[in-house]
């Protein structure tokens, strides 16, 4: 028996992948046969043919930042002329647009800023609740280690108050590949794989829920990735509280990474390996922002079950160059034209429209 045939029977018996499986995977698996075997997981955690997705807007509250990562066309430094931190008036009337179209949330992002302190945050989260019905997914774990240090809190202390001012879940963002190696050539001043784990961890025993990320494509090598999704699973088994994986390809337009885009084939198979180690976390979303619609409609037959977001608003790819847009009638279109249902969720993955 090949290696790949005794995987494939542990996939179809429901046995936990280990950390050689996923490497043989990645280097002998054909990618059909990735597509087979993720999809056989998938079925076993969503029998429906349904493929869900969210309304909602990402607003970067700002885009100063001192990490300085290399893969970021995003950020300005401190006392760049670009620099902004966003106005009420203007925070506002991005809420009130998206609810008007149907959004049920918004994810609430910005950089590492230096001049910004626990009280504009807090305040930021009270006038937003104060104001409108509207689910908070907030502050990745970058962000709130930033803030801890700065306000000389615990990250549990800093929590509890992001959540007593209207914090309800945290995005996945600033994981990039959990592995330090990495970390510190693509964004050294960003905190450590082990603290980024530690502030989910905190979250999810404080009763938020997180979804994770990944963005591969740059100067990880494979084991890298398998090392990051391991733990996600290890954490996962403790807490349980990741909704959702997203992997996403890293984007070298006007960075100071200076590689050739992942293609479209290395996306899918790392969508369909994740699906296959992640056995714990319900959800895989595709990244049709990083890949476009037929690839992000392909990656339903690779293990995912989730459209993400109609993004209403994105800044951060786009600013390296990638500018694709769906409005919510094209996802609805692609996810049933592959042969699915289409059906607006929540943060939590609840059901919240027939379409």
């Amino acid at each position: 028996m090949t290696d790949i045939e005794r995987i494939t029977e542990k996939v179809f018996s429901n046995q936990r992948l280990d950390r050689q499986d996923a490497l043989e995977l990645f280097d002998k698996a054909d990618l059909l046969l990735l597509a087979d075997l993720a999809g056989k997981r998938r079925r076993d955690l969503h029998p429906e043919p349904i493929v869900t997705y969210v309304s909602d807007r990402n607003i970067n509250y700002t885009n100063v930042c001192v990490s300085g990562c290399k893969f970021c066309a995003f950020f300005r430094p401190p006392g760049h002329k670009d620099g902004y931190v966003i106005e009420t008036s203007d925070l506002d009337k991005k809420i009130e647009e998206t609810i008007a179209l149907g959004g049920t949330q918004i994810l609430l992002q910005g950089g590492m800023h230096p001049d910004l302190d626990l009280n504009y945050y807090i305040n930021l989260l009270q006038h937003i609740k104060s104001k409108f019905n509207i689910h908070i997914h907030g502050f990745s774990p970058t962000e709130i280690a930033f803030l801890a240090d700065l306000s000389l809190l615990s990250i549990k202390e800093l929590l509890e108050k992001l959540i007593e001012a209207g914090l309800d879940s945290i995005p996945g963002g600033g994981a990039e590949i959990l592995v330090d190696e990495i970390r510190q050539k693509i964004s050294p001043n960003k905190c450590s794989a082990d603290k980024w784990l530690e502030v989910m961890k905190t979250a999810h025993h404080l009763g938020l829920k997180t979804t994770a990320t990944m963005m591969f494509g740059h100067v990880e090598e494979k084991t890298h990735i398998i090392d990051h999704l391991l733990k996600l699973r290890n954490l996962q088994d403790e807490t349980n509280g990741f909704t959702a994986f997203i992997p996403w390809t890293f984007q070298p337009g006007n960075t100071k990474i200076d590689v050739k885009p992942a293609t479209a084939v290395e996306y899918l198979r790392v969508l369909a390996i994740s699906r296959l180690v992640l056995d714990n976390i319900p959800n895989l979303q595709v990244s049709w922002v990083t890949q476009g619609d037929k690839i992000a409609q392909l990656g339903q037959a690779f293990g995912a079950n989730d459209f993400g977001s109609t993004m209403i608003e994105e800044n951060v790819v786009a600013a390296a160059g990638v500018k694709f847009r769906l409005p919510r009638s094209e996802i609805v279109r692609l996810i049933e034209n592959a042969g699915y249902t289409a059906r607006q969720r929540d943060c939590f993955y609840n059901v919240i429209t027939a379409s």
